[in-house]
């Protein structure tokens, strides 16, 4: 019982670990902060989306998108930067959708 507890606690964190996120601390005083990606500056309590499609603070960033892990084998996985999200479709017919069967993020 206690090797299964252990499994589902394990399992648990496996999926915490690909969150696509990082954090920044803010010092205080600060009135702004600089996305890293963009080199903008936005104010203190504001959010965004930089153009590696990330929504952000000035706490840190955080992927709006899954990435698949596992789809068929006759699939390939394109990412669509202005709708910030993969799309996976036949290798041969891009206009046949494949599913997704793993993906981490979001």
């Amino acid at each position: 019982m206690k090797y299964l507890v252990l499994a589902v606690l394990l399992c648990g964190l496996l999926s915490l670990s690909n969150t696509q996120c990082y954090f920044k601390s803010v010092k205080p005083g600060m009135t702004h902060c600089q996305d890293d990606v963009d080199n903008t500056w936005h104010a203190i309590g504001s959010t965004w989306r930089n153009s590696n499609c990330m929504n952000c603070s000035c706490s840190g960033c955080c992927a709006v998108y899954h990435t698949p892990r596992q789809f068929p084998d006759d699939c390939v996985s394109v990412f669509d930067s202005q709708a910030c999200q993969y799309i996976v479709h036949k290798k041969d017919d891009p206009a046949v959708q494949c599913p997704i069967y793993a993906a981490v993020g979001k």
